[in-house]
């Protein structure tokens, strides 16, 4: 649904106004959504552009040179704004800092984007939200009606500590330190963790390293980035009218055909089935593996000087360890206790709202299986809505506040997910467009597919 955009200053409560914290994807998905819904907003944004982590120049950015995206430009740009034609099917980072930059200037969101603006404690009070921000080295404070959070989610580290570390001579960093093959060129290299970003560096490292390993605790699916042709997604997209346990067998069938027994390259047999963890798309780990420019190795059992002792017994000497392990999603400036927080993933209902605080939302702190940005825009006009129900509407309010004080809808998609930190609350993108799609339908109101 598309409105004319109204004047953000014009709201009929003069205390109306949102905050929203963040001008990357998420944020900016919300900011188009309560422009054109008329409500009054300013967003907060640390750095001086959009973009958030995509911006290699934004501090504590974990984003590496030869980074790209990992779902497709066919299903990952924003609702009615597409990315560009000429694009590849896998956008680099500065082709998708290019892109937010212009989804920004088409909707004419930066004069609404305090930059240079870190947001340092938010606080309830009545009626709202009291916002402490730091600029130019001084702090100021100001009360909105609503906050919402979109500040990302890979911006503090998870840091596990390894037996023998203190005794390791080389270097030991996590991944959000890791932006270029200059800082491993000639090393010898241990990537350790096989997220999407783990195995990305891990190829870097193949490449450019002296000794490259990868270092896995369990055995997983390697999904390659086009399939017969078409980019990963695109052609799992055809088979999403399948029962999952159809999709699995058959996915899981064509994986083994196309790349035979991973096993022989060193890797552990996976322990769980094809789409119930968060995929992995890489079409490089493999070649590299398979020429011997990368070595596949178990979990580490301990450091010593020299460098690492895997649960195997083998040992290989190292320069540097790169700890490809995640991230802790936290909003900072919050009291602690606001969300209830589970394996370093703060929980709400249904991704976006705290039922004990109605006029605060999330925007972004989600892990799913598909593309994410489209996602975010569902998720703002959920918010948009429930704003403007909460500021001229009260009874459809508090049917809302009912709702989601109720029992949250399944969003699993009946997936039996992995067991891990990474995957609590893990979402399965069809199952929460239908739980969104029924919400919108009891509550009588329209979405962003209207």
């Amino acid at each position: 649904m598309t409105l004319p955009d109204q004047d953000n200053n014009n709201s009929k409560h003069s205390n109306s106004v949102a905050a929203i914290i963040g001008a990357g994807p998420a944020g900016l998905a919300c900011a188009r959504v309560l422009k054109q819904l008329g409500i009054a907003f300013e967003v907060f944004e640390k750095h001086d552009n959009v973009g958030g982590i995509w911006d290699r120049s934004n501090p504590g950015s974990p984003m590496y040179r030869s980074a790209h995206f990992i779902s497709s430009k066919t299903l990952s740009g924003h609702s009615g704004y597409p990315m560009p034609d000429d694009y590849p099917d896998y956008p680099s980072n500065t082709q998708i800092l290019n892109y937010i930059e212009s989804f920004a200037r088409a909707y004419s969101l930066a004069e609404h984007i305090h930059f240079n603006h870190n947001v340092v404690a938010a606080e309830p009070v009545n009626d709202g939200w009291l916002v402490s921000t730091s600029a130019n080295d001084e702090t100021q404070q100001r009360q909105f009606r609503w906050l919402i959070c979109a500040n990302g989610t890979n911006w503090f580290p998870n840091r596990p500590s390894i037996v023998g570390e203190e005794e390791f001579s080389g270097e030991l960093i996590h991944s959000v330190d890791y932006h270029d093959i200059e800082q491993i060129k000639g090393k010898r290299v241990l990537v350790v963790g096989a997220g999407n970003s783990g195995v990305d560096i891990a190829c870097d490292a193949a490449f450019s390293a002296s000794e490259a390993y990868i270092s896995l605790r369990r055995g997983y699916h390697f999904v390659p980035k086009h399939i017969f042709g078409m980019p990963a997604d695109v052609f799992g997209q055809q088979s999403k009218w399948l029962p999952m346990p159809i999709q699995q067998a058959v996915f899981g069938t064509l994986l083994r055909l196309l790349e035979g027994d991973l096993t022989k390259l060193g890797l552990q047999k996976p322990d769980h089935k094809i789409l119930s963890s968060h995929p992995i798309l890489n079409s490089q780990i493999l070649h590299y593996l398979q020429h011997g420019d990368l070595k596949a190795k178990p979990d580490i059992k301990k450091l010593d000087a020299q460098g690492a002792v895997f649960e195997d017994g083998s040992h290989v000497d190292l320069d540097m360890i790169i700890l490809a392990t995640g991230y802790q999603w936290r909003a900072p400036y919050l009291p602690e206790g606001i969300f209830r927080v589970q394996n370093n993933r703060p929980q709400t209902f249904m991704k976006v709202f705290n039922p004990q605080h109605p006029s605060l939302f999330i925007n972004g702190f989600i892990e799913t299986d598909g593309g994410a940005y489209k996602l975010f825009d569902e998720m703002a006009w959920m918010i948009g809505n429930t704003i403007l129900a909460q500021r001229d509407k009260p009874d459809l309010a508090k049917r809302i506040q009912q709702y989601i004080e109720g029992p949250e809808p399944e969003l699993g998609g009946q997936v039996n997910y992995v067991k891990s930190d990474r995957h609590t609350g893990y979402t399965n993108s069809r199952a929460y467009r239908k739980a969104m799609h029924e919400f919108n339908k009891r509550m009588n109101l329209k979405s962003v597919e209207q």
